[in-house]
């Protein structure tokens, strides 16, 4: 049995400065580069996800709802997309990007990442990149469960962002797929204020929540 450690969109977007900050997005990041650097030994893979919309249709919206819609975020090849500095990628062996082309939370909605495609921030955050197509998922891209089934995972450790969006659909689909799941709280970062919650959702859905 192996086991894996999934760090879910650690990305500029989403801390503080970006277009869709989650409050302590930064100090999380930093969070879970020391706790990698500490525990990376108990892990047989470390993994992390991206939010990486190309054209998401209308999960971007001028006037967002903050539930179903949101500002523009992450959009493919900008710095928003990137990993936040703080996150220390020494340890990570893989990126799965998700959301292309439709509103994507899960990781289990990822596409592994080629080697050559991992963001340069070369492009002003929230620009859409001048040509789509070069970073669209290869026809034969493998997704996280599949990747994870390769590699004979069976027990996974969730963190990052949002609490209460990605990590909790990521950790949930986990959960769906057959995996034993724990989500270490203290190394996430949620939208609402009040994450109680989706801790509880998370619980009922057989997600262990330390």
């Amino acid at each position: 049995m192996s086991r894996a450690l999934i760090i879910v969109d650690v990305q500029n977007d989403f801390c503080e400065g970006g277009s869709l900050a989650v409050a302590g997005g930064a100090d999380v990041a930093g969070a879970i580069s020391e706790y990698v650097d500490a525990h990376h030994n108990e892990f047989d893979h470390i993994i992390a996800t991206q939010d990486w919309h190309i054209d998401p249709g209308a999960h971007f919206s001028d006037t967002p709802d903050l539930k179903d819609s949101w500002p523009r975020h992450c959009v493919a090849g900008t710095r928003g997309a990137e990993l936040h500095p703080d996150l220390d990628t020494e340890y990570i062996q893989a990126y799965f990007q998700k959301g292309q082309f439709t509103a994507a939370y899960s990781g289990f909605e990822g596409l592994l990442a080629p080697e050559d495609a991992v963001p340069t921030g070369e492009r002003q955050p929230g620009a859409m990149p001048a040509d789509a197509a070069a970073y669209a998922p290869a026809d034969n891209a493998i997704g996280l469960d599949d990747w994870l089934q390769s590699h004979d995972v069976e027990d996974v450790v969730v963190v990052g962002m949002a609490t209460d969006y990605c990590v909790m659909a990521t950790s949930l689909d986990a959960v769906q797929a057959g995996y034993s799941v724990t989500v270490i709280r203290s190394l996430t970062a949620g939208i609402a204020e009040d994450l109680e919650d989706a801790v509880a959702e998370m619980e009922l859905g057989g997600v262990e929540v330390a």
